[in-house]
């Protein structure tokens, strides 16, 4: 009789601190009364409590809460999506202008089922944004839009002040780890991206505890920097489900301190790495030189 596979026990710096004040209380409720999802809730996010009750963020994610891919890592709803909400730019504006958001990151759920992969609406939300909040910056995190250039072109014309797309492991695990994903369309995305706007910072993110080697993320770390990415994020996966990847390994915070000094080390001008860093954490403090930028051009 084959043995049951275990299941590695959460350490203690995996604890996540629950705080439902006015300020989280206050956000759900207008994210339920303008119909908007966030990545924050459909996703799991451990930092949700921090994010919404301490720091008042949030990462809205557009084009609906369905998607049309089957990631074996991520919590979001899969199957045939709804039909597009052309409203939905103005509500995620108005959402923003609400909050009193200094940086507003929008990602989407994939949608391989549109022959534009939902760029029109999410440039649409971009410049939304942007009219609604004149002193915001925009980060945006979409799917690879099957790797479509005029996709990619569309959203990048929005002119968004940071392009995130998610590498999310090492080459080797990337077939079993993202659904219909390819590592070297991820990175190419990445080039084009920074050759259609040079002057747009673009950054991306790894998951690890899935089975990776040190070396296998060093190489992810060069790859990166080879298609000119310059900010990464590295952080602990986590399994939302009983039916998703379990986890291989917990890295400790001392280790992920490693791993930032590496990625420092290979030219990133910055790396955000912790047990419980995700790809929009701290996204704020990030672009505060771009912030400034806007708002002296503004004057």
């Amino acid at each position: 009789m084959a043995k049951k596979e275990e299941h590695i026990r959460k350490p203690e710096w995996l604890k996540i601190k629950l705080n439902t004040n006015d300020n989280y209380t206050g956000l759900k409720k207008m994210m339920r009364e303008n119909n908007l999802h966030t990545v924050c809730e459909e996703a799991r996010c451990p930092n949700i409590h921090e994010c919404w009750a301490e720091r008042k963020t949030a990462t809205f994610m557009i084009l609906g809460d369905v998607c049309t891919r089957a990631c074996r890592f991520c919590a979001v709803k899969t199957g045939l999506p709804n039909e597009l909400d052309l409203k939905e730019p103005e509500r995620v504006a108005d959402s923003v202008r609400l909050m009193g958001l200094k940086h507003a990151v929008i990602t989407a759920v994939a949608r391989d089922d549109l022959k534009d992969g939902g760029s029109g609406v999410y440039a649409e939300t971009v410049r939304a944004v942007r009219r609604a909040n004149p002193f915001c910056t925009v980060e945006v995190l979409p799917s690879d839009m099957m790797g479509k250039y005029e996709n990619l072109k569309t959203l990048m014309d929005a002119r968004p002040d940071i392009l995130n797309h998610n590498i999310e492991t090492v080459e080797r695990l990337t077939p079993r780890v993202r659904a219909r994903a390819k590592y070297d369309r991820s990175l190419e995305f990445l080039r084009r991206a920074k050759e259609m706007q040079p002057d747009i910072p673009t950054k991306s993110s790894i998951m690890v505890g899935l089975g990776e080697t040190k070396e296998e993320i060093i190489q992810t770390m060069d790859d990166l920097r080879a298609n000119h990415v310059d900010i990464m994020t590295i952080g602990q996966y986590l399994q939302p489900t009983k039916k998703h990847l379990k986890v291989q390994k917990y890295y400790h915070p001392d280790e992920f301190e490693e791993l930032r000094e590496i990625a420092m080390s290979k030219g990133f001008s910055h790396c955000e790495a912790g047990p419980l860093v995700r790809s929009s954490y701290h996204a704020d403090e990030q672009v505060n030189a771009a912030s400034k930028q806007r708002q002296q051009g503004a004057q």
